[in-house]
């Protein structure tokens, strides 16, 4: 609801003058009064000051008003009254002045006219526009023939329309007999008034049935012209010519434009070629924001214009031979508009109030005021009003002076007419914004709190918060003058109760409104740009704060719209996925998160790619005998740029069927030079390869064969290798036939052996890989060559390869052979090598053939090894034989080897290995364990490696803690296998270290542990029983125990009734307790036949007695500090607490733990 906006100031001051009074006048806009107060009319609703009817429906004319009280309806038509009752045709709507004519039957001319609506109640009347009722007319064409027309081709023609005059005018539009429309372009237009225009004819405008026809929008009639006939000749065509100006004629013309309208501007010229048209405004700008180009620019329009549309129009026609202007005046006028209507006043008794009537026009309108409904010059007379042109001024206004005042302004384009009522009221406040009203607003916007209100004098409104603190102007509150309560940059702490008062003379109205700022929403994680290929999935995330009290609605779009609906979409709480992505899925995403109070909103695009499109339209240009041009139209390229094209080719001559990669370009390529080979029957196609794969392969080229020639290349791979004594065997890898370069391929293959003969040996072969030369040496060296020749001539000239007859087997056996050994496990042999006429072949090395006869300490004969084989390669003398036996005698031959295989053996040779350290002894045990001595047995070594000289035994105590103690040695001859060990510690680990030895020193050691204890399971380690698990949880369980049993033994002497520390004492009649001592308030000794000692830990008197009555009934001596207290039942409350014997040192006490049953009580 709006509510007016005043001034507080309004009681009226005479002396201030005309500018004081705009002042200190009432400022209200749409100044709305509550309709159950009086009131004087106020029209709501009336018909358009031009009312067009079609004669087919009932006339209704629109007159609806309020006031209080509801007001009564009169009409005029033509100036003079209109009695509705008398007329059985017209019927007014019940609670309006709303007049329905029935015109049906009825000649509806009859109610053509100019119709005025009254309401008035006994505060006033208020009066309507004048309405100009109009039957809308479709009247016939007249009657006419149309002569035919023949013209020459080239000259401009001009079709005239002329429909009838309708209301509202007609839409034109030409059609032919079929009900075409004919095609306009810049040379054939249709102008404003109808008219068909050529701007030169050509032989197809020939036609025998231009039609025109005229459309009436409210009748929905359509009538036609007669057919116009149009012959044009080709005889003497007409030349070409100059731009010229069909419309408007001349060099000038003017057109005046109503301010708001649309101004139309045509210019249509004729010339030959057909001229182009352009505007241009002379000294100005044309407005771009309002203009528009129609008819091929022939038409120039522009939207709601104003006074600085003004000026003049330059339109320019051109051709090929000149061009032609002309330029349009245009004047701008203006009905009549409101610069400041006049509003209606509410003032109380003796209130001063002004209306205003500010109106604009070209040419200056003129102002009369009428009050209710009659010029102000033939009203009675008040004093307390003052006319001053456009200004009416109330003064001093009374109870009863209530009025509706009409200002009219009006020149020759139109008028402007207005009701602004004066109601004089005496009202207490009300505020009509509802009451408990809450108000919802996001942080940091602004929040605007309505206190609408309406009373005489008007109400002042002040605002209060929380019912306490007074609200004032002045950041962040705003009060405006009708009463709202702005907020211009809402905080949390700005939410709460919010009272706000009206208040003028005759009383005072409250109302409470509630303000709640939200958390503002906002996405944490946008959607993210994608780029996905075709028939993945593409997955954004879109994550919301929000308030929690708001409930939010996430909403997904496409493009602005709503999601395609199809299952492959999958929206989440904060994720939307598209399964199988087509390209119909490329588009801008956009996640939208709605609260009632705000939102917020990200948006990512989607690309989806995939393999580009096979290229198309391949085409072979520049063809020669070695190469051709290849172009080629890239396919699409499916959103992921062409990386390269890949060309391949087909050989339908050789390999039919089978694509091989002949090159690649650029992606931005789409020709390549192709260089081709003879002999050849080429088809090509080509790949587009981009970042996700390659295209399918294009359709292929058409063929295009190469004409044979002599072969380019000769066979690669040429080899001279003897397969067997007496031969060379050479061999090449073929040509194909795409290298052959022509039919009848051969190879021609020539030899000679090196630095001997000068001629050379050839023979030509076909479809062979190798040739076999016989009766050759054995391995010496041949000069080949190998040629390719077809029937168009020969390869060029072969390179020479070397090769190698045929080997035998090696004639001698290396010479002078000697060992020299250099220590028990390693020798050097060197021999002498053989010649190399005597290897027969390529020279592979040297093999050593040695094996182990013997011991040198055994019989000959007792032993016998493998043999063992090291190869030397190379032309090698000497070579080291590692790894052999101590001690031992070695016999070795050498053979030399080709790759034939191997020669004759070197005679025998035999030497022997020194003696070195033993192997370790086969093995130690200790039998026979006492208290104080072991026993232990060994065996020999596996291997002596020499003459045994006989074995060292050392041995050491082991304690607990695995701490080592001394060492004693002891040695024994080669023949003893035992000893005893005496006068050893009992119950003690020892750990024995036993070796070997010849002259060469001792070899390795084994261990050996035993303790000197009987036992059947000797272990062999000392167990430390305090630091076993079994024992540590024996022990665990026992103390758990003792520790239950003292709770229940304390719990069973706390219980009991409500009895005295006395009477218990009394109870017992054991003569071994005694009194207790008066001096220092302690108990008697107690005594018993056992020795009583006490708790580890626990608190005990000085003299080292334990007495019975501290561990029984009195509590007092297990604390300190105040005394303990009992209640009546008989229980402890308070502190444990009592005095300090005086023999009891601090330290002591302080130094002891409490017992057990003084742990329980401090959790009593």
């Amino acid at each position: 609801m709006i509510h007016p906006i005043m001034d507080r100031n309004r009681k009226w001051m005479p002396g201030f003058g005309a500018v004081l009074l705009i002042l200190l006048s009432h400022k209200t806009s749409a100044l709305e009064v509550p309709l159950d107060l009086p009131q004087p009319p106020t029209i709501t609703l009336q018909s358009p000051k031009d009312y067009i009817f079609d004669p087919r429906e009932n006339i209704v004319i629109h007159c609806e008003a309020k006031g209080k009280p509801h007001p009564s309806f009169s009409w005029t038509r033509n100036g003079t009254h209109f009695d509705v009752e008398k007329d059985s045709k017209v019927l007014v709507k019940p609670g309006s002045g709303t007049l329905v004519i029935d015109i049906s039957g009825e000649k509806a001319e009859a109610y053509e006219g100019t119709y005025q609506c009254t309401a008035h109640n006994e505060h006033g009347t208020a009066v309507s526009n004048n309405i100009v009722i109009r039957q809308s007319r479709s009247p016939l064409w007249s009657k006419e023939r149309n002569e035919p027309i023949v013209v020459q081709m080239g000259v401009s023609l001009v079709l005239q329309c002329r429909p009838p005059a309708g209301l509202p005018p007609p839409v034109i539009f030409w059609m032919d007999n079929n009900f075409q429309r004919l095609p306009l372009d810049k040379r054939v237009s249709q102008a404003l008034n109808g008219d068909l225009y050529f701007s030169n004819v050509l032989p197809e405008d020939s036609r025998p049935d231009y039609i025109c026809y005229a459309r009436f929008p409210h009748t929905q009639t359509i009538q036609q012209k007669q057919p116009i006939s149009v012959t044009v000749l080709n005889k003497s065509p007409m030349g070409e010519r100059r731009p010229g100006f069909m419309t408007p004629l001349g060099i000038t013309s003017t057109q005046m434009v109503l301010r708001g309208e649309t101004l139309e501007l045509e210019c249509i010229a004729d010339g030959l070629p057909t001229p182009e048209m352009s505007w241009q405004k002379d000294g100005g700008e044309l407005p771009s924001s309002r203009m528009s180009f129609h008819n091929f620019k022939k038409t120039l329009k522009i939207s709601d214009v104003n006074e600085a549309d003004a000026g003049d129009y330059r339109c320019t026609a051109t051709n090929s031979l000149g061009t032609a202007h002309h330029i349009i005046k245009v004047t701008v006028k203006a009905a009549p508009f409101w610069v400041s209507a006049p509003r209606n006043l509410i003032l109380a008794p003796n209130e001063t109030g002004i209306l205003t009537c500010r109106v604009s026009g070209e040419p200056k309108p003129k102002i009369s005021w009428f009050v209710n409904g009659i010029p102000l010059e033939n009203a009675p007379v008040d004093h307390s009003r003052k006319v001053d042109g456009d200004t009416v001024i109330l003064s001093n206004v009374q109870s009863g002076s209530s009025a509706v005042y009409q200002c009219n302004a009006s020149n020759e384009f139109g008028y402007l007419m207005a009701n602004a009522f004066v109601n004089v009221l005496a009202e207490a406040p009300r505020v009509l914004t509802p009451p408990n009203r809450v108000y919802q607003v996001i942080t940091n916007n602004p929040a605007l709190l309505h206190c609408a209100s309406f009373g005489s004098p008007i109400p002042t409104i002040t605002w209060f918060k929380d019912s306490q603190t007074s609200i004032k102007n002045g950041d962040p509150f705003v009060i405006h003058e009708n009463g709202t309560l702005e907020i211009h940059v809402a905080q949390p702490l700005n939410s709460g109760k919010y009272t706000c008062i009206a208040t003028n003379n005759l009383g005072i109205k409250e109302n409470h409104v509630y303000l709640e700022v939200k958390e503002p929403t906002r996405i944490l994680k946008q959607p993210e740009y994608k780029v996905v290929q075709k028939g993945m999935s593409a997955v954004f995330e879109c994550k919301v704060k929000h308030d929690p009290s708001l409930v939010p609605t996430m909403t997904w779009l496409k493009d602005d719209g709503e999601l395609p609906d199809d299952e492959r979409f999958d929206v989440d709480t904060d994720s939307l996925t598209i399964k199988d992505v087509t390209d119909g899925d490329e588009g801008t995403y956009t996640c939208i998160m709605n609260t009632t109070l705000d939102q917020d909103s990200a948006s990512a695009m989607l690309t989806v790619v995939e393999k580009p499109d096979p290229p198309t339209d391949l085409e072979l240009t520049d063809q020669t005998e070695r190469s051709v041009q290849l172009t080629w139209i890239p396919g699409d390229e499916h959103n992921s740029p062409t990386q390269k094209f890949l060309i391949q080719y087909e050989d339908l001559l050789h390999q039919p069927g089978v694509w091989i990669n002949l090159t690649e370009v650029a992606g931005t390529s789409t020709t390549a030079q192709l260089n081709l080979s003879p002999h050849v029957y080429y088809s090509f196609r080509v790949l587009a390869v981009n970042h996700v794969g390659y295209s399918q392969p294009s359709q292929p080229s058409s063929q295009y064969r190469t004409n044979p020639a002599a072969p380019d290349e000769n066979p690669s791979d040429v080899q001279g290798v003897g397969a067997e004594p007496g031969n060379l065997v050479i061999s090449w890898t073929p040509l194909t036939g795409f290298q052959s370069n022509g039919p009848n391929l051969e190879y021609k293959v020539q030899w000679r052996q090196k630095d001997v003969d000068n001629e050379w040996s050839s023979e030509t072969v076909a479809n062979v890989s190798q040739f076999v030369v016989s009766g050759t040496p054995t391995y010496v060296p041949y000069e080949i060559k190998v040629q390719a020749v077809n029937y168009y001539g020969s390869g060029p000239e072969p390179e020479v390869v070397i090769g190698y007859s045929g080997e035998d087997l090696p004639l001698s056996a290396p010479e002078s052979v000697q060992v020299m050994v250099h220590n028990s496990t390693l020798a050097e042999v060197h021999w002498e090598p053989v010649s190399f006429p005597s290897v027969r072949g390529k020279l592979q090395g040297y093999k050593v053939y040695y094996h182990r006869e013997r011991g040198l300490h055994e019989t000959e004969g007792e032993t016998e090894q493998q043999e063992q084989v090291l190869t030397f390669s190379g032309n090698r003398s000497e070579g080291r034989l590692p790894g052999l036996q101590p001690y031992s005698l070695y016999n070795l031959s050498i053979r030399v080897l080709n790759s034939k295989g191997e020669g004759p053996p070197s005679p025998s040779k035999t030497f022997e290995t020194p003696e070195g350290v033993p192997g370790p002894p086969s093995f130690l045990n200790v039998i026979n364990p006492s208290l104080d001595s072991l026993t232990l047995e060994w065996g020999p070594p596996m291997n002596n490696n020499g003459r045994l000289a006989g074995y060292t035994l050392k041995y050491q105590p082991v304690n607990n803690t695995n701490e080592l103690g001394p060492v004693k040695v002891m040695t024994f001859l080669a023949n003893e296998t035992t000893t005893t060990l005496g006068n050893l510690n009992s119950s003690m680990l020892y750990k024995f270290y036993l070796s070997a030895k010849t002259i060469k020193g001792s070899g390795p050691i084994i261990t050996e542990e035993a303790l000197t204890v009987m036992d059947t399971a000797v272990p062999s380690r000392q167990v430390d029983i305090a630091t076993q698990g079994w024992f540590i949880g024996l022990m665990c369980a026992i103390a758990l125990l003792i520790l239950v049993l003292l709770i229940v033994c304390f719990i069973k002497r706390n219980k009991g009734g409500k009895y005295p520390v006395k009477e218990k004492e009394d109870a017992h009649q054991d003569p071994e307790i005694q009194p207790m001592k008066e001096d220092d308030g302690t108990f008697g000794e107690y005594s018993d036949t056992e020795d009583h000692k006490p708790l580890k830990g626990s608190r005990t008197p000085s003299n080292g007695t334990v007495r019975r009555d501290e561990s029984d009934d009195s509590l007092v001596d297990y604390g300190e500090g105040g005394d303990g207290q009992f209640n009546e039942d008989g229980s402890f409350i308070g502190q444990y607490s009592g005095k300090k014997e005086k023999d009891t040192h601090e330290g002591n006490e302080s130094s002891e733990a409490p017992s057990p049953v003084n742990a329980m009580n401090s959790f009593v």
